[in-house]
Parts: C-alpha cells; sequence; structure tokens
C-alpha cells in the first residue's frame, strides 16, 4: 500500500498539524474494550458486553466517548514520540514508524489502530467484541487503511511466537480483572528490544471524584459505570506487574485537564490519569 496515496500530500509536513490529520476525525481513540469474553482466561463479561454496545457510536467525537476523542491528541503525541525516541526515529518524519509491528490490545473500534497506520506502523488491533471490531473493519476500509482485525485476547497471542516491536494498552488495565497477570501477558507479546506503552487510572480520592463522581455522573462525559474505582491502578502497582512481568525502565507521565481552557496536557501530575512506558531487554 502506498501511505502516501492515502494520507495526501500535506500531510508529509512535519510537527503536530500532522499527527492531528493521523488522528483521523481530530481525534486518536476512545475507551478501549478490554474485558475478555466469557470462557476465557481474564474474562470479564460485563465489560465486553458494556462496550460492544457502543460500536455504532465509537467514531462519533460527540457521542459517549467524547471524553476520550478530546484526550487523545494528547495519547497519540505520547505514543509516537515514546516510539521514537525508543527506536531512534525522527518525529518528524512522514511516517516515522514505517516498518514497525505494533500490537494494539483492546482496540475498541480502532480509534488508535487507524493513527497508527496513519504513521507507517504494521497494525494488529485484538478486541473481544465482534461489534467493534465489525466497526473497526469498516471504518478502515473507508478510510484506505490496511489493518488486521482479530476478535482474540492478548493471552491467546501471548501463547504463539508472534512479537510486537510496540504493545499498547490504552485504557485497558482498569478493566480487566486481573492486572498482574494482564500485563504478563502483554509483556510476552513484546519482542526483544521492544515498548509496552500503557494509559490507564490512579486510585486515588481525587480520581474518585473526577473521573467517577465529575466525568460519570455530573459532567455525563462517560456512561455511568464506565469505571470501577476499585480497579484503577496505581502507578506503583503498575511498576511492580511491568517488572515482574521482565520490562525495565518504566516511567510514567501524568495528563490533566484545564477546565478554563478546556485543554489536556503532559504533567508529572499522575493522580488521576496517566501513562506509562516499559521496554524490553534486547
Amino acid at each position: 500500500m502506498d501511505r502516501r496515496r492515502v494520507l495526501g500530500r500535506s500531510d508529509e509536513r512535519s510537527g503536530d498539524g500532522r499527527l492531528a490529520r493521523a488522528a483521523g476525525i481530530n481525534y486518536a481513540r476512545a475507551m478501549s474494550n478490554t474485558a475478555l469474553a466469557a470462557g476465557r482466561p481474564g474474562i470479564d463479561p460485563a465489560e465486553v458486553a458494556r462496550f460492544d454496545a457502543l460500536a455504532a457510536d465509537w467514531w462519533n467525537p460527540e457521542g459517549p466517548m467524547r471524553a476520550l476523542h478530546r484526550i487523545n491528541p494528547l495519547r497519540l503525541r505520547f505514543v509516537r514520540d515514546e516510539a521514537c525516541r525508543h527506536f531512534g526515529r525522527g518525529g518528524h518524519d512522514p511516517f516515522p514508524l514505517d516498518g514497525l509491528a505494533v500490537l494494539d490490545v483492546g482496540c475498541g473500534a480502532g480509534l488508535l489502530s487507524e493513527p497508527m497506520a496513519r504513521l507507517g506502523a504494521e497494525v494488529t488491533g485484538l478486541d473481544p467484541a465482534p461489534a467493534n471490531l465489525d466497526a473497526a473493519r469498516g471504518h478502515a476500509v473507508s478510510a484506505g487503511l490496511e489493518i488486521t482485525y482479530s476478535v482474540d485476547t492478548v493471552e491467546t497471542v501471548a501463547a504463539t511466537d508472534r512479537r510486537y516491536d510496540i504493545v499498547l494498552a490504552m485504557e485497558v488495565v482498569e478493566h480487566v480483572p486481573d492486572m498482574p497477570a494482564f500485563v504478563r501477558a502483554c509483556a510476552r507479546c513484546v519482542a526483544p528490544g521492544g515498548t509496552l506503552l500503557l494509559a490507564t487510572l490512579n486510585r486515588t480520592l481525587r480520581s474518585f471524584a473526577l473521573a467517577i463522581i465529575g466525568a460519570e455522573y455530573v459532567l455525563r462525559w462517560l456512561p455511568r459505570g464506565t469505571h470501577d474505582w476499585e480497579k484503577f491502578v496505581t502507578p506503583d502497582e503498575l511498576r511492580q506487574a511491568v517488572a515482574a512481568a521482565g520490562l525495565s525502565g518504566y516511567r510514567t507521565r501524568g495528563m490533566v485537564f484545564n477546565p478554563l481552557a478546556n485543554t489536556w496536557s503532559l504533567s508529572d501530575d499522575t493522580a488521576v490519569n496517566y501513562l506509562a512506558a516499559a521496554a524490553k531487554p534486547g
């Protein structure tokens, strides 16, 4: 596939303008469906059903996933910059992820898979919810993108010999019943010398006030019941899980919302939303 034909000449410019275009409809990604189907390891059937029911609205920036649509440019920038730093790529190159194999775990309808493909990666998206992947495949075809989608779990992939340069688990770990086991499966999918990138929510009083009460009940940014605060993961808990899975170089960055400017930015404050990165030794 000629990626320049897909992107168009304007997307060969450098900087965040190209990043926003790579996100498709202004944003990169909505909440991942990370629950695992009934009868399989790591299962949470209620999570599968909840996110599968949202398939038709996954790409609607004003729909039930609108809050995460709005935060996704920041997360996409983090993924791009971390990948470029890790693999020694130029962030301003037209296709900085060219030739890199990416596994998007809990890909939903492909809101992160698509911009990864637009940045040059060879993308495989996993999700246990069939309706989500039907929406993902249809949207990728309409966008002229070649992305492999599979109704599967990361544990199944980990049991094969397929490995990836970049494994993404964005808004996933706070939805699975066994977070350390899930992280171990993700780590097994990372190729030697590759990297695991995650995004999740910290378990603090502030995250309860903002991410549960504020986002779900007051502002109605997310459907009620989207999150279970007890499943939120502290940075130290995630650090321990990542280290136990054999990865190193763990680091985090917070994401904070400025209500006056209506903008999100990276920060050292990890009290609510945060991103994490770790690497597998080569």
